[in-house]
């Protein structure tokens, strides 16, 4: 667990650096003066229609990458490893096949975008370089998870690849370069921090290409590609959960409402930055315990990230919310974005209802119970895009909220009863309980004692005090046995 914890931490701090930078790239978006809501927009439905066009693309081959990897790992030499080389060619196959498909589907897509999201319309086509450098980097980027070298995808994907969109975001912002240009620029972003892992893979010897089929493929290739065909839907469905909002509102109500809801979801995802890293760095971690078949360890992991990842979740969402609205005014925000507020607080809820079940997800899909994975995608999907389609419809951005609440509401409630019943694993103790009251009593105590202030004051007087009392709570409880030995590690 303390390999988990230190990179952990050093994933976060990166990860924390990488938002700082994001919200400067996110100000400059939304200040008066700079990007209409619409540009801002935009580059929203760049990610939510790329991410699909990737995972589409992708055919389940990166899940494939970290399940198998230790069976490479201890049965052949690196230079012998095609595991990497039948990922990058499967994937080109799809992306290609992804591409052509897209040609056809463009008149659909004119005719669903054009009244409300012209400016999509007219850049259609340069989703898919940018999905295409998204994919590269993201089976590179699972090779890397397997080798249990997270530290530094994590760093290129949420630090490296803010600075080199700030700088393009600044390149436009001094007008020397047209929104054209600029569109261009961000399209080949993911290809920047791609070249970035190559270069890194290379140095640390990790970066093969073969195309000899090893005996680890022809042992396992039968089993790779069942757990590929049935992963393949299940990612498929969780990247169209996670992107349908965007994409419903962009088609519904424009690309300004888009540019709206872009701003409420990045300060709610502000929440999930330990999850992430949390996530990426247990997966080489509970793939090995797995195949050491290890019950004990993967237990732990996941008591421990539920406690941790509530706690930790708890913490960033009640300084959000104390803090945000007084930020918008200090900070000259577009007026159109106090849209954003109610939809803020609606997601932090179920950001931290997902933080809060640990990693579930994970325990399941390094299993060999990872169809469940696809079955609990499925029921996702079902709920998710017939609850955005009528809430948005009938309320506006704040109803994509509400489906988000309650879709991955269900979702981990479902992940979190299979684990139970099928290993009798049961991760929520008293002190989940306690965290929660602390987390609460924390917010009332604080919002009270500074309702009179306004501005900067309140910012910093709201922060510090919320803040003091959540640490001083999670070590007067021992909420969690991480607290002392995280200041170990940071020493």
């Amino acid at each position: 667990m303390s390999s988990i914890r230190k990179q952990t931490i050093i994933s976060s701090i990166l990860v924390y650096i990488g938002f700082l930078i994001g919200a400067i790239n996110t100000y400059f978006y939304v200040r008066e003066g700079a990007f209409t809501t619409e540009q801002f927009g935009l580059t929203r439905l760049f990610f939510d229609v790329g991410q699909n066009v990737f995972t589409f693309a992708s055919l389940g081959v990166i899940p494939v990458v970290y399940k198998f990897y230790p069976y490479y790992k201890d049965n052949i030499e690196d230079k012998k490893n095609d595991l990497l080389t039948w990922a990058l060619i499967a994937a080109t196959i799809g992306f290609i096949l992804i591409s052509l498909t897209g040609i056809i589907l463009e008149p659909v897509v004119t005719r669903k975008f054009s009244e409300r999201s012209s400016l999509f319309v007219q850049y259609y086509y340069w989703v898919y370089p940018f999905a295409f450098g998204m994919l590269l980097f993201s089976i590179l980027e699972g090779f890397t998870w397997a080798l249990q070298k997270t530290v530094v995808s994590n760093f290129l994907r949420e630090t490296a690849l803010r600075i080199v969109t700030s700088a393009f975001i600044l390149l436009y912002y001094f007008k020397l370069i047209s929104f054209q240009e600029f569109v261009w620029l961000f399209s080949c972003i993911y290809f920047f921090i791609a070249a970035a892992l190559v270069i890194y893979l290379i140095r640390i010897g990790k970066f093969t290409i073969t195309f000899s089929l090893s005996r680890v493929t022809k042992k396992f290739r039968k089993k790779m590609f069942a757990m590929q065909s049935l992963i393949f839907g299940g990612i498929c469905i969780q990247a169209l959960g996670q992107t349908i909002d965007g994409i419903l509102i962009a088609s519904l109500k424009g690309l300004g409402p888009t540019g709206i809801f872009t701003l409420a979801q990045y300060a709610a995802n502000l929440i999930q930055v330990p999850q992430r890293s949390i996530y990426t760095i247990s997966i080489g971690f509970l793939s090995r315990a797995w195949k050491d078949k290890n019950m004990e360890e993967i237990n732990r992991i996941y008591q421990r990230s539920c406690i941790n990842m509530l706690l930790l979740s708890v913490f960033i969402f009640g300084n959000i919310w104390l803090c945000v609205e007084d930020g918008l005014k200090v900070l000259n925000i577009q007026s159109a974005y106090a849209e954003a507020l109610p939809i803020i607080f609606v997601l932090g809820i179920a950001r931290v209802i997902d933080a809060g079940t640990g990693v579930n997800s994970t325990i399941i899909g390094t299993s060999t119970f990872w169809r469940f994975e696809f079955m609990s995608g499925v029921v996702l999907l079902t709920l998710r895009i017939p609850l955005s389609y009528i809430l948005i419809k009938n309320y506006g951005i704040t109803g994509s909220a509400y489906a988000e609440l309650i879709s991955y509401t269900v979702y981990n409630a479902i992940r979190f009863e299979f684990l139970r019943r099928k290993f009798s694993m049961q991760p929520f103790t008293v002190q989940t309980v306690y965290s929660l009251l602390l987390g609460i009593a924390s917010f009332l105590i604080t919002y009270f004692a500074f309702a009179h202030l306004d501005g900067w004051l309140a910012i910093i007087f709201r922060g510090l005090m919320f803040s003091g009392i959540m640490v001083t709570g999670i070590f007067l409880f021992k909420l969690t046995p991480d607290a002392k030995q995280l200041l170990e590690v940071l020493r």
